[in-house]
C-alpha cells in the first residue's frame, strides 16, 4: 500500500495527495479519474462511497472500508497468483467496483498497472502480453472482430469476464483459447466477485466454483445465500435463483425481480433472452405489459437491425407457447446502465409508454 506502479513507474502517495494536482493527472481523462480516486484512496479516511449499477432498480450508495477491499484483491490475487510488477491492464470505468478493484488489486499485489481509456476496443492500441485484465463481454466481442486485436487477446495469461452475461456463442469461440479465460460472478455488495467459472480450455465448465473464503446457501426462494466474512457478519441473500450442488459450485437461473407471472406460469427474463440471443442481431430486452386474462404478458422490445417477421417466426420456432411474447415492439434504443447491463428498471418505464395501436408494434399471432 506504500506504492503504486503505473506503466512501469513507481508512484507513492505524495504523488496523489498534495495541494495541486500531478502531472500524471494530465495524461489524459482516464489517467485524471485514475489519479482522484488514489488520491481518495491515499487519504487518512479508512472508507469509500461505491455505487451500484442500477440495472434492476435504483443505484445505491454504500460505504465500505478499504481494509475489506484490499482482502478482497488478496483473495483474487492469491487465486490468480499474482505477484509484484505483472503487469496488468486497467480498461473498465472507475465509476464501478470492478475498475475500483482492479487498482486496488495492483497496490495489495504491486502489479504494474497501465490505464486504458475504457472503450469497445480496448487491445486496439496496445500490444503488451498482459498478465491480467478484466474486461466486460462487450470488450472481449469486439477485440475478436480483428485478427490482431484477437492475438493480443489470446496473449492475456489471465482474463476476467464480468459486468455481464456471456452468450453462448462468444462462450463457444472462447473456449479454443489457450488462455485462462474465466466468467465472474459477484456484484457491489460483494466487492467484486466471489466466484468464477473456467470457460476455456478443458477446464471449461457451466458451473461457478467459490472462492475458499465464500460459503454459499440457497433461502427457501431458491436465492444464493451468501456468506463472505471480509463483507458482512452476517450471510445476505442474493436477488440471484441459482442452482447449488453439493460441492457449492453453483449457476444462476435469473433474478428474482426478472420473473414474469403469466397465466400463473412463472417465466425468467434470462432464460428467454438467452434462447433468441444468438438469432437477434442487435441489442433487444423480454419484458411484460399488463394482460387482462393472463395478468401479464411478455413482450419482446428490440432494436430496428432485424426482420419483426423473421423474429416471430424465430420465436415460434424456439420458445415454447407460454414463453412467446405476445408483440415485438421497435425502439430506438435498448436503456443501458452505464456498465452495459441492461437497465431492467428503465425496460419496464419504457413497458408502460409502449403504445399497442403503434406502427412500430407487431401482434405475434
Amino acid at each position: 500500500m506504500s506504492h503504486i506502479i503505473i506503466e512501469g513507474i513507481l508512484y507513492t502517495p505524495a504523488d496523489f495527495t498534495g495541494d495541486r494536482e500531478s502531472d500524471f493527472a494530465g495524461l489524459s481523462s482516464f489517467h485524471h479519474q485514475l489519479y482522484l480516486f488514489l488520491r481518495e484512496w491515499f487519504s487518512d479516511c479508512p472508507t469509500l462511497r461505491l455505487h451500484t449499477s442500477g440495472s434492476t432498480g435504483i443505484p445505491k450508495e454504500i460505504i465500505v472500508r478499504k481494509a475489506q477491499m484490499l482482502q478482497s484483491a488478496k483473495n483474487t490475487c492469491d487465486f490468480f497468483t499474482l505477484k509484484q510488477q505483472d503487469k496488468t491492464l486497467l480498461c473498465l470505468p472507475l465509476d464501478y467496483i470492478a475498475g475500483k478493484m482492479m487498482v486496488v488489486r495492483a497496490l495489495y499485489a504491486g502489479l504494474d498497472i497501465y490505464p486504458v481509456e475504457p472503450g469497445g476496443h480496448p487491445l486496439a492500441r496496445t500490444d503488451i502480453p498482459f498478465d491480467f485484465a478484466a474486461m466486460v463481454p462487450l470488450q472481449v466481442f469486439n477485440s475478436l472482430q480483428t485478427e490482431e486485436e484477437k492475438r493480443r487477446l489470446s496473449r492475456i495469461k489471465r482474463l476476467i469476464i464480468g459486468g455481464g452475461a456471456i452468450d453462448r456463442i462468444l462462450e463457444r469461440e472462447l473456449k479454443m483459447f489457450p488462455n485462462a479465460i474465466y466468467s465472474t460472478y459477484g456484484m457491489t455488495e460483494t466487492l467484486s466477485h466471489i466466484a468464477l467459472r473456467r470457460i476455456s480450455g478443458a477446464q471449461a465448465t457451466s458451473y461457478y466454483t467459490p472462492l475458499p473464503t465464500v460459503g454459499l446457501a440457497l433461502s427457501e426462494d431458491n436465492r444464493l445465500v451468501v456468506d463472505a466474512p471480509w463483507v458482512t457478519n452476517e450471510p445476505f441473500i442474493t436477488n440471484d435463483i441459482a442452482e447449488l450442488r453439493p460441492d457449492s459450485s453453483f449457476r444462476i437461473v435469473g433474478r428474482i425481480d426478472n420473473v414474469i407471472n403469466s397465466g400463473g406460469i412463472k417465466i425468467q427474463i434470462e432464460a428467454v433472452e438467452q434462447v433468441l440471443q444468438p438469432h437477434i442481431t442487435g441489442n433487444f430486452a423480454i419484458g411484460s405489459i399488463p394482460h387482462p386474462k393472463l395478468g401479464e404478458a411478455i413482450i419482446l422490445v428490440m432494436e430496428q437491425s432485424d426482420d419483426p417477421v423473421y423474429v416471430e417466426k424465430t420465436i415460434r420456432r424456439l420458445l415454447p407457447r407460454h414463453q412467446q411474447p405476445i408483440l415485438i415492439h421497435i425502439t430506438e434504443v435498448i436503456p443501458q446502465t452505464g456498465n452495459g447491463k441492461i437497465d431492467r428498471l428503465a425496460m419496464r418505464q419504457l413497458a408502460k409508454k409502449i403504445n399497442l395501436s403503434s406502427p412500430t408494434t407487431r401482434y405475434i399471432h
